[in-house]
């Protein structure tokens, strides 16, 4: 379900010039996490096709007082993050739920949504994928959010050991195929 003033073709042609934007970034700049002697031969990285399908319209349940939430890390660690709000959404004929955290003393607005999903170790990081979320306003003030799952892209440790990534608690592992944003680097 998508919002009703919403243009398909347009929206494409931004997410696109956004993924060439990145592509960029990846190939050419100095904090790329693609090991500097793969550049030369990175060609971009690998996406599903845009879909707005796959941008969904969340009902929003804020936290007022969030839990802690623990999650591992890829390198064995853990890292502990604030459960601020649940996504409740429709995607594929599935009712479905996400989380979306902050750490301790962090009044960004952007909220941290990773996740896992029935391409997670096939077609997409075995690690899960991110998103961000930055509502145009505060989450109390919010009824509804849009959840865009083109815009899911993988944790920089998917390309290189020298990072420490958070990996999705369970509680935001969907039951679904979301064939959306980015596939597995390689």
């Amino acid at each position: 379900m998508t919002d009703d003033a919403f243009d398909a073709d347009a929206y494409v042609s931004e997410l696109r010039a956004k993924r060439e934007e990145k592509d960029d970034f990846f190939g050419s700049h100095p904090q790329s996490p693609i090991p500097p002697e793969e550049r030369d031969d990175f060609d971009g990285l690998d996406y599903f096709d845009p879909d707005p399908d796959y941008r969904v319209t969340a009902s929003v349940e804020t936290h007022d007082d969030p839990e802690p939430v623990t999650m591992d890390t890829s390198t064995d660690g853990e890292v502990r993050y604030l459960r601020v709000a649940t996504f409740h959404f429709e995607l594929r004929d599935a009712e479905l739920t996400l989380g979306a955290y902050r750490q301790e003393h962090d009044d960004s607005p952007t909220l941290f949504v990773p996740f896992r999903d029935k391409t997670t170790g096939q077609q997409t990081y075995n690690g899960g994928r991110y998103m961000e979320l930055t509502p145009d306003a505060p989450l109390d003030e919010l009824d509804e959010v849009v959840v865009d799952f083109n815009l899911a892209y993988n944790p920089f440790c998917a390309f290189t050991d020298t990072f420490e990534c958070p990996l999705p608690p369970e509680e935001n592992w969907l039951d679904v195929v979301v064939p959306a944003g980015e596939r597995d680097y390689e």
